[in-house]
């Protein structure tokens, strides 16, 4: 790859190799606009959901000085970036009336969407575009994919509370009132949409992109590249391309345990194959796997198609309504079973657990966020992330005090490291202020919101 003048490249540069383009991460040396001062790095906006609520006194810090320095066992694992992080108390969720009878259905599909469905049709999507597709609109022709929808596992819940379509349990990202937009639960999947080989009109023509040869013939564009930046541009070059291997190795060696699994069950023993055994069967990264490990790989592919600017916008569902299990906690009775504790206290053991997991899950991501450079400060600096649930409570279902945390300051839009306990606002009212602090003009409110909340802007 030549370049005619060092000092300026164009922010849409890619490394070509085999047909193959893989989006550069930011750099200095890389200018996002004309002129010889780089503009700043564009923000990114993600949600990652988990449903059912939390365990309320085991997740809101009892004061700002506790939220910094002894917060609570659900967000502990934020501790060391708590200075990043930002959360508010007083945030209420829709009022489902009269969808009384459909609070599963309704907490997904309110979450980004500030609305009830049309309740003259109730049968089929009918609802409101949300958040996520909002800003995607906005800034989505910038980048390969205006959006990137993810899943831990088949969002497939089979239920109609209130005679509400069933595909209220599946989907939080809304294009238009009547189109949903599916979520990606393969890994391998991901990768292709976000660097794979494309054909002429876009679609994704290699199932493995990112093998060693593609990788190979990528890298000697990227040499001819680095002699032309600076010191600092060409280590974070390495970094990222290091990155991207990690990524491919962790999902490969997934797969391997799998179908070295599948052979165990059929009586082969992969160690002592011979010639006459059939090869191993093809294995999606499955549901059954270890959590942590499956929910980090989706964690690791939205940090990678931010950091390339691959995409700006990011959905997460991390688990669904009802049937997940979490097995690596030593316990595998279902998330939504347990919710509804009343005075059990191995129930609230329990639900408090999995609240901390998924926190950690979470905390994973935008630590490894905050560990990256991107412009003069790191991506996280550039980044919207919010973690949270469309019900504060899952053994009562109460709406009136909703769980969110947020971390990374969206360009210097938002105040962080702070716990601010008394804020009055409603779940709308957060999503247009986030939309506003991520540089995304409205012209009208989100859902029900009827302002802005000031309070947590810088």
């Amino acid at each position: 790859m030549k370049m005619n003048n060092p000092s300026h490249i164009g922010r849409r540069t890619f490394l070509k190799g085999a047909g193959v383009s893989l989006a550069l991460p930011f750099m200095d040396s890389l200018s996002w606009a004309a002129g010889t001062k780089a503009a700043k790095p564009p923000v990114r906006l993600a949600f990652m959901y988990m449903p059912h609520g939390v365990i309320m006194d085991q997740f809101w810090p009892k004061s700002q000085e506790a939220f910094l320095n002894s917060p609570p066992p659900i967000i502990q694992s934020l501790q060391p970036i708590m200075d990043q992080c930002l959360m508010m108390k007083g945030i209420s969720g829709v009022p489902i009336a009269p969808f009384n009878g459909a609070p599963h259905a309704l907490e997904l599909s309110t979450w980004l969407t500030a609305r009830l469905p049309d309740a003259s049709t109730r049968g089929r999507i009918n609802i409101a575009i949300s958040a996520d597709q909002i800003m995607a609109n906005y800034v989505g022709a910038h980048t390969l994919l205006p959006s990137l929808e993810l899943a831990t596992m088949p969002q497939t819940w089979k239920e109609n509370q209130a005679g509400l379509h069933e595909g209220y349990y599946s989907y939080c990202s809304y294009r238009s009132p009547t189109q949903p937009v599916p979520a990606e639960i393969d890994p391998r999947n991901v990768l292709n949409r976000l660097f794979g080989k494309r054909g002429k009109e876009g679609r994704v023509t290699q199932t493995n992109p990112l093998d060693r040869q593609m990788l190979d013939r990528v890298l000697g564009g990227a040499r001819d590249l680095r002699r032309t930046l600076a010191k600092p541009d060409r280590q974070k070059l390495d970094e990222y391309l290091d990155s991207v291997r990690a990524v491919e190795r962790r999902i490969a060696a997934i797969e391997s345990r799998q179908q070295e699994a599948a052979l165990e069950k059929g009586g082969v023993r992969s160690s002592k194959r011979h010639a006459t055994d059939s090869p191993p069967i093809e294995v999606k990264i499955p549901v059954g796997d270890k959590r942590s490990e499956y929910m980090q790989v989706m964690c690791d592919l939205t940090v990678l198609a931010f950091q390339t600017d691959t995409t700006r916008v990011s959905t997460y569902i991390g688990s669904r309504p009802n049937g997940a299990s979490y097995p690596e906690l030593g316990f595998t009775n279902q998330h939504h079973s347990q919710t509804h504790y009343g005075k059990d206290q191995e129930k609230i053991r329990k639900v408090a657990a999995i609240n901390e997991f998924n926190v950690a899950q979470f905390a994973y991501m935008v630590k490894k966020m905050n560990a990256l450079k991107e412009g003069e400060g790191t991506l996280l600096d550039n980044c919207i992330m919010m973690w949270g649930s469309g019900l504060e409570d899952g053994n009562k279902h109460q709406r009136k005090n909703l769980p969110f945390i947020l971390a990374g300051k969206g360009g210097g839009a938002l105040k962080t490291g702070r716990f601010l306990p008394n804020i009055k606002g409603n779940q709308g009212d957060l999503l247009t202020t986030l939309l506003s602090c991520a540089g995304v003009p409205l012209d009208r409110p989100i859902g029900i919101a009827t302002k802005q909340i000031n309070e947590i802007k810088a």
